[in-house]
C-alpha cells in the first residue's frame, strides 16, 4: 500500500463542553493506519457533512445513542472515495457514504458505507438533499405531517439543509408555507428562491406578530427544528389537530442549566390537550431506515427537474471542522454545512 495513504489525520474530542463547544473541545491528531485485513477497504474522505446532532453527541447525557468518548474520533457522515479494497463488493475508485467521522481516511469493512447514487452534480449532494438531512425532513414532514393541500405549514431553520427541503416539498403537495430564518438575506432567499410564501425574520423585535400576520388561518403543521422563541410564537398559533414533526432543539443544544422565564409547560399541556395537537420526536434511520428507497425515489426525480433546489456551505479543510462546527450552532452557516477534506478526482 503507498505510503502517503497510510497517514491518517482526525480530529477527536478532547473534552466534554459546558455550553457552547470551543476550539479547545477538539484535537487534531495524526496516526498510521494499519494494513487492510481481507474484506475491508481503506477510504480517502472528500466531504464531511456537519449536522446539529453532533452537539448532543459530545456530551455524555443519556440519549438515542451512545456519546463520542474522550479520545474518540468525532462521529460524522462523509462522501470518500475506495482507495484500496479486499472486499469484492467495493472497487478503488468508488465512491461511498457512510458514518466514518472527522478524518482524512478510515477503514470499513464495508457495513456503514453504500454507494453514492450516480449523476450527482456534486457527490456531496448523497450528505444532504438526498441523504440524511432530506430523508429527514421527507420522512417527517409526509409520515408525521400527514400534509394535505391548502393547510399552513411553518418551519423553523427553513434555509438549513433540512428545513429548505420540507418547505418545498410542502409547496410541492399545496400547501401555504411560511418559513423562520435568521437575517434578511436567509429570508429573501428562501422565498425569491426556494418559493416560500412567505419567511419571518426570528431576530426581528417584533417576530411573533409578525409571525402571526403571515399566518391567517392558523398554523396546521409546525416543523420544529429548533425550539426556544420560535416555539413560543407558534404555540399560540396552532389548529385543532396541529401535527409537530419534532425533529431537533437547535435553540437549546448548548444550553447547561435551566431556561429562565415563565414556565410555559402548563400552556403547552393546555394546548396539546384543547386543540388535540399531535406532537412526534423521530430519529431518521431508527424509524424509517427500511423506507429509504422510497425517498429516494421521491426526491431525486423533483432534485433532477429543480423542483427542489438546494444550497450548500462548503469549507475547505479538516483542520477548519471544529470552527464550522461551532458557527452552525451559532446559525453562521447560509445552507448544508459541508467541509471538503479533499478533492473530488
Amino acid at each position: 500500500m503507498p505510503e502517503a495513504l497510510t497517514l491518517n489525520q482526525r480530529i477527536v474530542l478532547a473534552s466534554r463542553p459546558t455550553g457552547a463547544p470551543t476550539p479547545e473541545n477538539f484535537r487534531l491528531e495524526r496516526q498510521a493506519l494499519p494494513d487492510l485485513a481481507d474484506g475491508q477497504v481503506l477510504l480517502k474522505t472528500l466531504y464531511l457533512s456537519l449536522d446539529p446532532y453532533m452537539r448532543g453527541r459530545m456530551s455524555d447525557a443519556p440519549s438515542y445513542a451512545a456519546p463520542v468518548e474522550i479520545g474518540e474520533v468525532m462521529t460524522g457522515g462523509a462522501v470518500s472515495r475506495v482507495e484500496h479494497s479486499l472486499n469484492p463488493k467495493f472497487h478503488a475508485g468508488d465512491l461511498v457514504v457512510g458514518a466514518t467521522g472527522w478524518q482524512s481516511h478510515s477503514i470499513s469493512d464495508g457495513r456503514n458505507i453504500m454507494p453514492v447514487p450516480s449523476g450527482l452534480p456534486s457527490p456531496s449532494m448523497a450528505l444532504g438533499v438526498l441523504g440524511m438531512p432530506g430523508m429527514t425532513a421527507y420522512m417527517g414532514l409526509m409520515d408525521i405531517g400527514q400534509p394535505k393541500a391548502g393547510e399552513t405549514l411553518v418551519v423553523a431553520a427553513a434555509s438549513g439543509a433540512v428545513g429548505s427541503v420540507v418547505g418545498q416539498v410542502a409547496k410541492i403537495k399545496g400547501l401555504r408555507v411560511v418559513g423562520v430564518a435568521g437575517g434578511e438575506k436567509k429570508c429573501r432567499y428562501v422565498v425569491d428562491e426556494l418559493g416560500f410564501d412567505a419567511c419571518i425574520d426570528h431576530k426581528s423585535a417584533r417576530f411573533a406578530e409578525e409571525l402571526a400576520n403571515a399566518c391567517p388561518d392558523g398554523i396546521d403543521i409546525y416543523y420544529e427544528n429548533v425550539g426556544g422563541k420560535v416555539f413560543d410564537a407558534v404555540l399560540p398559533l396552532l389548529n385543532p389537530k396541529a401535527r409537530i414533526p419534532l425533529c431537533g432543539l437547535i435553540a437549546s443544544y448548548n444550553a447547561h442549566e435551566a431556561p429562565t422565564g415563565p414556565d410555559q409547560l402548563p400552556l403547552l399541556q393546555r394546548t396539546v390537550l384543547t386543540k388535540r395537537v399531535r406532537i412526534q420526536g423521530f430519529i431518521v434511520f431508527d424509524d424509517y431506515g427500511d423506507r429509504q428507497p422510497e425517498f429516494v425515489s421521491a426526491m431525486a426525480p423533483w432534485v433532477r427537474d429543480g423542483k427542489v433546489k438546494f444550497r450548500e456551505d462548503v469549507v475547505d479543510g479538516l483542520e477548519n471542522a471544529p470552527e464550522a462546527f461551532i458557527g452552525l450552532l451559532e446559525g453562521r452557516n447560509f445552507g448544508k454545512l459541508v467541509v471538503r477534506v479533499a478533492q473530488a478526482e
